[in-house]
């Protein structure tokens, strides 16, 4: 019995009800065995538009194994992902998805466990490894950029910078000859998360995502001990590796190595969708563009270093950043599993039930959001977060679950736009529009075709 399927591993592990428990909601199964699974890979957010059109905003559907139910909207993320009253289980919701592949890691625990890891864990984004973090990044996405080609395909570029950046800030290392190997495991892992098989056949997504895994064990565990030994070595493995929680223990390496798994590919994957969206963006509206310019050049030359104490000067910046991902949330659809009975919108919604709810979906409500597909960074001035619904805007997530790793996200963001912005004009081709693969985090198809023009 799997980690996220054992009664013994975790207490609050229900059974999930049967297709009559939950038939009174409407929606549908699909094909038979596989369900909806290809609909929504295909297009999750037409997908999502249709069903909801069919059925309304709370909805069954059956896809990657399991029958679930869709709740949209501000008022059911609040629900879920708030969990005021521990309804829901994050482990059980993403363990049908990522248990194989990211056991343990933080998103997969619940309640008391995961507010323990949590604070043990949240050593590594305190204000001095975050200043230490800062001077790395700034030198290297500096010597990185300074590098690029005029004409670029993007997301690949990115990817492998967020890569080499994850070395520094997260290992403390050089990136060697191992680095095409540890991208590999990442992406191979990534990947399985939503393969139609959902076990390690052999020449699948999901078998080649399990020997990802066992890839990164093999590398991290070896070096635990020295690390910890080390206490001149302040980078985030490091850290995580001298971590205690409440009892003055370590954590086993085994937890160790699950969380720095499943911290690295958040951090390297989300990272890297959420800039491309940004770049993207930006190259569609040079007018913004132009914008984050002057505010970049106001708080450091070009090729001039950011300080920590500068970030909160990046008021238009981090604006932008948001309206980004709002337009295109790196993770669309967020898992549970109510624990208890509950009832919402008019539903009985039994324990055992796999729930969902979609940025994507809501970060569209015209409700929310008037001209929804239209790139205004002014929908994050601080009157109008004020006046809107505060769970309107959730690609952190939210509750006790929002991302441990958002203030490093923001601090990587507004270093790499100050060093491309100040030396480069990101332009693209009239009528060029890329086509978006939405799973399992959002990539351009073809790469992003950009030009980079020296300014």
């Amino acid at each position: 019995m799997s980690y996220a399927h054992s009664e013994e591993a975790n207490p609050h592990w229900v059974r999930p009800p049967s297709l009559k428990d939950i038939e009174h909601i409407p929606g549908e199964t699909g094909l038979p065995l596989i369900g909806n699974t290809f609909a929504v890979l295909a297009d999750p957010i037409g997908f999502g538009n249709k069903m909801q059109a069919n059925y309304g905003k709370i909805y069954r559907n059956r896809a990657f194994g399991q029958n679930t139910v869709m709740l949209l909207g501000p008022d059911a993320n609040e629900l879920v992902l708030f969990d005021r009253n521990k309804l829901f289980s994050n482990e059980q919701g993403w363990g049908p998805v990522l248990n194989l592949l990211f056991p343990r890691g933080l998103m997969l625990m619940d309640f008391d466990h995961h507010r323990m890891d949590r604070k043990a864990l949240s050593i590594a984004f305190k204000p001095e490894p975050m200043r230490a973090y800062c001077t790395a990044l700034s030198q290297g996405i500096y010597r990185r950029i300074a590098d690029w080609p005029n004409d670029l395909q993007f997301y690949p570029a990115i990817k492998q910078l967020t890569l080499d950046l994850a070395a520094t800030s997260f290992l403390g290392i050089d990136w060697g000859p191992e680095a095409d190997k540890i991208n590999t495991a990442f992406v191979d892992m990534v990947a399985a998360s939503v393969g139609v098989a959902r076990t390690p056949i052999p020449f699948t997504k999901m078998a080649r995502g399990v020997a990802g895994r066992k890839y990164l064990i093999d590398y991290f565990t070896p070096q635990i001990a020295e690390r910890r030994r080390n206490e001149n070595m302040q980078d985030m493995f490091s850290q995580f590796c001298r971590a205690t929680r409440e009892d003055g223990e370590y954590m086993a390496d085994d937890e160790i190595v699950d969380h720095m798994n499943f911290l690295m590919m958040a951090a390297h994957d989300t990272i890297t969708s959420s800039i491309t969206s940004m770049v993207w963006l930006l190259a569609k509206n040079p007018d913004w563009q132009e914008k984050l310019r002057e505010e970049c050049l106001s708080i450091a030359p070009a090729g001039g270093a950011i300080a920590y104490e500068d970030l909160s000067k990046f008021t238009l910046t981090e604006m932008a950043f948001k309206e980004s991902l709002r337009l295109i949330p790196p993770v669309p659809s967020i898992p549970r599993r109510a624990v208890k009975d509950f009832e919402f919108g008019g539903y009985h919604i039994p324990a055992g039930t796999a729930v969902g709810v979609a940025p994507s979906f809501v970060h569209h409500m015209a409700e929310y959001w008037p001209e929804p597909e239209k790139f205004d960074p002014m929908r994050f001035t601080p009157e109008a977060i004020k006046e809107r619904h505060k769970f309107a805007w959730v690609p952190f997530g939210g509750g006790a679950h929002m991302c441990l790793g958002l203030h490093f996200a923001y601090e990587q963001m507004k270093i790499f736009m100050h060093h491309l912005l100040t030396s480069r004009s990101i332009e693209v081709n009239n009528g060029y529009e890329p086509k978006w693969q939405a799973w399992p985090i959002p990539k351009p198809k073809d790469g992003l075709h950009v030009t980079l023009r020296p300014l």
